[in-house]
């Protein structure tokens, strides 16, 4: 696979959609410069985001790897095993997640009884269990495009500033 051949390709897509590069992004809930980096081939779409790039452009899932048109379109079939493979790739990115954050509960725990029986403050580990949890659920965003994610993330970022200022002022 050519990636900059892709990419040229993407960006063709884009062109003939009279689109920018920031709306392609804000369609895909991706930043700017992912799109940039996608047309230039510095990076590639992953497989359940170049399927959505495929139908919002109409194009061919191959297509957009060879990164040229063909004069066959992708039959039903071969289209609905990607959107598994994809969907599949997904659910096993949000269960990695799933067990990091509970890996990192546990963790925290630990440290928050160790921290109790020796007498320091626990306020750092907040602030670190906000910050990963902020983290966690921006890296869901990605798969879910759920506005609630972004939501979350963005409160327990800022609980993470809030007790570390609060810490540090004490």
């Amino acid at each position: 696979m050519n990636q900059q051949k892709t990419g040229r390709f993407l960006k063709e897509l884009r062109k003939e959609k009279g689109m920018t590069q920031e709306q392609v992004a804000e369609h895909f809930c991706v930043a700017g410069r992912t799109v940039s980096r996608w047309e230039t081939g510095n990076n590639m779409p992953d497989l359940s985001m170049l399927v959505e790039i495929a139908s919002f452009y109409n194009v061919d899932v191959r297509e957009i790897i060879d990164g040229e048109r063909k004069s066959e379109k992708m039959d039903n079939d071969l289209k609905e095993t990607l959107e598994k493979v994809a969907d599949y790739n997904d659910a096993m990115n949000v269960k990695s997640m799933r067990m990091g954050a509970i890996t990192m509960t546990v963790v925290f725990i630990i440290l928050v009884l160790i921290s109790a029986v020796k007498g320091i403050s626990s306020a750092p580990l907040v602030s670190l269990l906000c910050a990963y949890s902020g983290a966690t659920y921006f890296s869901k965003l990605k798969y879910t495009k759920d506005k609630t994610d972004l939501l979350t993330g963005i409160l327990f970022l800022m609980a993470m500033l809030l007790n570390t200022i609060a810490f540090i002022l004490r």
